[in-house]
């Protein structure tokens, strides 16, 4: 992938099978139905209504929401997650056009009834091209349209940061080591493989946001309303590990 703007590490370092593996409790059919179901109904979508899902990796919330009847479209950086969205569009007997592109230089204008960003897709260049992110979004989208950002919920890890984590599967391991800056307001991951013998390390950085710093942003970038709410579109309150922000343009 390249972008108009500093890419900070290398998403094909993060975001490969690998992820895939280790998230997979995150990333599975239950998860999958529960996102899709919420988007569906904080979008809201409708049957008909132009979808674009925006780093939508494997395509695991494409696929759904085509499923329901929306005409969905989906960009990500990686040629192998979208074979892997295809394939299982082709398994579901649904479709969706898939498309490798740069979120930063999005190829639509006044084309989408919704877009969608879930699961920390955004926050991963510098702030710069994180504002040209929305930006674009912005111009992708009908007027009316709205946009959907499921991310971390900056406050609530605030203090709680673990320094390290594990997730073990069998004898393999992801281990990562965070600190969180609070001069740029990004959290610094040093992540170590261990699977199947091989180890590897790669290190990568998260934008953490409040929701007030986000709903600001989405303003400058010319969305006219900004709605905020916890993970399962519960009330955003202290305690929310994750946040919902929906933008109206």
């Amino acid at each position: 992938m390249t972008t108009r703007h500093s890419q900070l590490f290398d998403p094909s370092e993060v975001f490969d099978d690998d992820y895939l593996y280790f998230y997979a409790k995150h990333l599975g059919d239950e998860r999958s139905d529960e996102d899709a179901g919420l988007i569906s109904s904080l979008g809201p979508v409708s049957a008909g209504d132009r979808v674009l899902d925006l780093a939508c990796g494997h395509g695991r919330i494409a696929n759904r929401l085509a499923l329901r009847g929306a005409s969905v479209t989906g960009l990500d950086f990686s040629p192998h997650f979208l074979d892997l969205a295809r394939r299982e569009a082709s398994e579901r007997d649904t479709a969706v056009e898939y498309v490798l592109g740069d979120m930063t230089d999005l190829p639509w204008s006044n084309e989408f009834d919704l877009v969608v960003s879930w699961f920390t897709s955004f926050g991963y260049l510098d702030d710069a091209g994180n504002r040209s992110v929305l930006t674009e979004i912005h111009r992708s989208l009908r007027p009316g349209g709205r946009v959907l950002l499921e991310l971390n919920h900056a406050p609530s890890w605030w203090g709680r940061i673990l320094p390290s984590s594990i997730v073990r599967r069998g004898d393999d391991l992801m281990v990562d080591q965070v600190t969180y800056d609070p001069v740029t307001g990004r959290w610094h991951n040093r992540r170590t493989i261990v699977r199947d013998g091989r180890v590897r390390t790669v290190n990568f950085e998260t934008r953490m946001f409040t929701f007030v710093e986000l709903r600001d942003w989405l303003l400058g970038a010319g969305f006219r309303r900004v709605d905020g709410f916890g993970r399962d579109g519960t009330p955003l309150t202290l305690a929310s590990r994750r946040m919902i922000v929906r933008a109206t343009r």
